[in-house]
């Protein structure tokens, strides 16, 4: 074991920890632990969003893809980067004005009821655990490659932080774990293209031209089409990045935690600035590692192409640079993790624990109480999950969440706030519509059935790796259809014109406006 990389790690620990001790005293009351009693300020919030939203799939995953796939492996860069347009110009800020602890707040705001909770819950928990269980898998990879520590040891290790850091501190802990890790990754990142573009006397010119000496593709490295080379496929995936984040739980609760639509908007445009600025980071990081390293050295150790920015580092800086970096990689997975475990635990022990099981009429106590067993639940499942799951390649579940969210979330999400004849039967149908297509879509897909080492070892019954473009028209006329067919009675014009006026204004009544 390196010490400098072990002396890293704890380092990271000791400071999360301390995080959370500092949170837990601060998280005593349910509004604290699921929302942070909304106390951030749009830019910390937009830091925290950020630190939610980029994992060590962006972080490590892209730097690879880059430095392989040349230009492709940067449009995985900008599906992320629109979606918060989407996010920020549709559902912002009627989301924080319905909701109040969850997604389930939001829908149920126009549709009361039990079933409707349930569903949008469970929708909630699946969403959170298919992208938990890749960010586990990750970590133990990585800390056993780091650290030379067994693969089960590093998950749990993972898998106890995340817990510990939910459960003690809730979403304070989480918020500001989630900053740490933002500042953390984008100086480190930042740094380290300083010294890429330093390697270069700071000529961009030369670093291409390197570029094309050290890739295969030569001068087509920065062409399109050695990735993707099915425009459908392209688009499918593309739809699902951009609508995906819209219908992303552990992002859309951060809208909870500030005080107004104003800070709203601020997280939002700050969280977009900042990703936006590390996305062109990793683009400079993965033209670096193909011009320092070299494609042929970058396969024979890592065919994936993931470990691409420990090697650029280690290569540009040592041992010590090699370890600041792999403890930003740490940092990452833990923070989103553990934003994943808040919103999987607000969507159960408030929608299932409070309103359904105890009607509304839960304590305060109970409540905080219900959250904590929660939160454990959900990690020691989560990473049960991920020791089963070493000898698989799980990738895949990364994708399948935003094909899951825009499929599922986002269509019931745009049509209540928007659509005036919506109903909740519609509701319900194109949340199960949409949640069973995506995932009937990727079982037959060649994610699961290919004759090539797939989990089952036969032909695909659909070729394409992202079935968004499928799965989201199926979730929109899901949706439709169920509404058409509705037998419920639909609400009136005055009942959706009062609805409507809230999600845009807040404003509950006209005796409130006036």
């Amino acid at each position: 074991m390196n010490l400098t990389y072990f002396l890293f790690f704890i380092c990271i620990i000791v400071c999360t920890l301390i995080i959370t001790y500092w949170a837990a005293k601060r998280s005593n009351t349910a509004n604290r632990f699921y929302t942070a009693a909304g106390s951030l300020t749009g830019f910390q919030n937009g830091m925290a969003i950020a630190g939610d939203f980029i994992s060590a799939a962006s972080f490590l995953g892209i730097v690879g893809m880059i430095a392989i796939s040349g230009f492709d492996g940067f449009l995985y860069s900008i599906g992320f980067l629109v979606s918060y347009i989407v996010v920020l110009f549709l559902v912002a800020e009627p989301v924080h004005r319905l909701g109040k602890y969850s997604l389930g707040d939001v829908i149920c705001s126009r549709f009361p009821s039990n079933q409707m909770r349930l569903i949008m819950a469970i929708g909630a928990f699946i969403i959170s655990i298919l992208y938990m269980i890749p960010q586990l898998v990750a970590s133990g990879f990585l800390l056993r490659l780091l650290l030379d520590i067994d693969y089960s040891i590093s998950v749990l290790i993972i898998g106890g932080l995340m817990t510990i850091y939910v459960v003690f501190g809730g979403m304070v802990a989480t918020s500001w774990v989630q900053i740490v890790k933002t500042v953390v990754l984008m100086s480190g990142t930042f740094l380290l293209s300083l010294i890429v573009f330093s390697n270069f006397q700071w000529d961009i010119s030369s670093l291409v031209d390197r570029v094309k000496e050290g890739t295969p593709l030569g001068e087509d490295f920065f062409l399109p089409g050695h990735q993707f080379d099915n425009p459908i496929e392209f688009f499918s995936l593309q739809l699902a990045l951009v609508l995906g984040t819209a219908g992303l739980p552990h992002i859309l609760i951060r809208l909870f935690t500030v005080r107004n639509t104003l800070e709203v908007r601020r997280s939002l445009i700050s969280s977009t600035w900042i990703i936006g600025i590390f996305y062109l980071m990793t683009l400079v990081l993965g033209l670096g590692t193909v011009a320092l390293l070299g494609y042929e050295t970058l396969i024979a150790v890592d065919p994936t192409g993931n470990l691409a920015a420990p090697l650029l580092a280690r290569a540009v800086g040592g041992d010590f640079l090699l370890a600041f970096v792999s403890a930003i990689a740490f940092t990452t997975i833990v923070a989103v993790v553990a934003g994943l475990v808040i919103s999987a635990t607000t969507a159960f022990s408030h929608d299932i624990f409070h309103h359904i099981l105890k009607k509304g009429k839960s304590t305060e106590k109970e409540q905080l109480k219900a959250a904590r067993w929660t939160a454990l639940g959900i990690g020691l499942i989560s990473t049960l999950f991920a020791l089963q799951l070493e000898a698989i390649n799980v990738t895949f579940l990364v994708s399948l969440t935003f094909v899951v969210a825009a499929a599922s979330n986002f269509p019931v999400l745009i049509l209540t706030i928007y659509w005036k004849r919506f109903t909740q039967i519609g509701a319900i149908t194109g949340m199960v519509s949409g949640l069973l297509a995506s995932l009937l879509l990727v079982i037959l897909g060649p994610h699961i059935m290919n004759v090539d080492g797939g989990w089952i070892v036969r032909d695909s019954v659909i070729s394409l790796y992202n079935p968004g473009i499928i799965a989201i028209p199926i979730g929109f006329l899901g949706a439709y259809l169920g509404t058409i067919f509705s037998t419920k009675r639909k609400q009136s014009t005055e009942e959706f014109r009062q609805f409507y006026i809230q999600s845009q204004t807040g404003i509950t009544s006209r005796r409130e406006s006036s």
